[in-house]
């Protein structure tokens, strides 16, 4: 298989400039900022010091008011709810935020990272086992992609 690299296009050298001169940067770090489209210091200001202002609507997200609801209904039946992440680190990141907000919500709240050598990556099979007989009503996951389609049938 052929890799190929591709280079960033070049900056603007009068942005990059003005960029390093206005945060008191190098220049290698102000090309890289230019190079994500971030060119002024107020768009350096919202990258290195974010708003939840800023952040978009997560009801934008295909059914989230479904998934809200699920989980609120758990939450207000006491079930025993399972965050389920990958191994990697935004999936262990993931599951640490979500498991210490939901830990304030409740206490019927667990964790399941899977082994990466045993079960693979994303959800699993045992995963799923582990939550039903350890009587798990809801199963959150997170970070696990979009294609477990027959896992979660499987489930």
């Amino acid at each position: 298989m052929e890799k190929r690299w591709v280079k960033a296009s070049d900056c603007n050298d009068d942005t990059v400039t003005k960029i390093a001169d206005e945060l008191n940067i190098d220049r290698s770090l102000a090309q890289i900022l230019v190079q994500r489209n971030i060119c002024s210091f107020d768009e350096a200001k919202d990258f290195f010091r974010p708003n939840l202002e800023h952040l978009h609507n997560p009801f934008l997200m295909k059914d989230m008011d479904v998934a809200v609801a699920r989980i609120e209904v758990a939450i207000d039946n006491q079930e025993k709810i399972l965050i389920y992440g990958d191994y990697d680190v935004d999936g262990t990141t993931s599951v640490a935020l979500a498991y210490s907000f939901f830990s304030q919500l409740t206490s019927n709240i667990e964790y399941y990272i899977p082994d990466r050598y045993l079960e693979g990556y994303g959800i699993s099979t045992a995963g799923i086992d582990y939550a039903k007989e350890n009587d798990f009503t809801l199963i959150i996951a997170l970070d696990c992609g979009i294609k477990s389609i027959d896992k979660i049938d499987y489930a």
